[in-house]
């Protein structure tokens, strides 16, 4: 059995299977590189800057658009999965990782403005959003940001093709 991927889209995107593909590569990597080897699923809402700031208002209290949302089914710790103590699909057995919305709106203008295009963007919203699902956080400016930013760094060289030195 293998990881499923769930995708849904409240608006058309130019590009949708392309989005999916870019997607479903950066969440392969990610649950790869965690040495996630027990079937998961996951859920992808495409959606645009209207749609992520009715979210983020309606989960978190912030009326304002964001770049990805990050819903966790379970509450692993970083690093530390146990598929034993998560929650399951009765019906496939996989574990539920939770959802997740990302505005390809967002992504476009912050791939610009980094200079590194949508495609990337998108990647590394991706990536952000499935570590955020494994229990990574960034809230603080401590130890816990450095860890997902080092492990985010380390997935999207994979997925980009370059070797670590």
């Amino acid at each position: 059995m293998r990881h499923k991927i769930y995708f849904s889209r409240d608006v058309r995107f130019p590009g949708w299977i392309s989005l999916r593909h870019m997607i479903r590569e950066a969440v392969l990597a990610s649950l790869d590189e965690e040495s996630i080897s027990f079937p998961c699923e996951v859920s992808v809402l495409l959606t645009n800057d209207e749609g992520i700031c009715a979210l983020n208002s309606q989960f978190r209290g912030i009326d304002k658009a964001t770049d990805v949302l990050s819903f966790p089914a379970n509450e692993f710790a970083a690093g530390e999965f146990d598929p034993a103590e998560a929650e399951r699909n009765p019906k496939t057995g996989r574990v539920i990782l939770g959802d997740m919305a990302l505005s390809i709106e967002h992504a476009k203008v912050q791939g610009k403005e980094y200079g590194h295009g949508t495609k990337r963007e998108v990647q590394y919203l991706t990536v952000h959003s499935i570590l955020h699902l494994l229990g990574y956080d960034h809230m603080d400016e401590g130890e816990q940001k450095r860890l997902m930013r080092s492990r985010e760094k380390k997935i999207m060289a994979r997925i980009e093709g370059v070797k670590e030195q």
